[in-house]
């Protein structure tokens, strides 16, 4: 349910969707598209990594406005190094 929040978050932010594209293929694990699911999700170890990192917990989902100001910083950070 939390990832659901999170996707109708970033869908509801059209000028961030170039970036989360763009970050979920650099976040992909390799060879994603042989492995179910088939969609490019970050590995698990760096998955949790994050989580730990941003919450202090791997067991703990992502909220959705954390990821929207986490692709928005991105947006930003990629114009201003074009």
């Amino acid at each position: 349910m939390a990832w659901l929040r999170v996707v109708f978050a970033v869908v509801c932010r059209p000028r961030l969707w170039v970036t989360a594209v763009r970050q979920m293929s650099r976040m992909a694990a390799p060879g994603w598209y042989r492995r179910a699911p088939l969609l490019p999700v970050p590995g698990g170890d760096y998955l949790r990594f994050r989580l730990i990192t941003q919450y202090g917990d791997a067991d703990h989902r992502p909220e959705a406005a954390d990821v929207v100001n986490y692709l928005a910083w991105c947006r930003q950070w990629n114009s201003e190094n074009r």
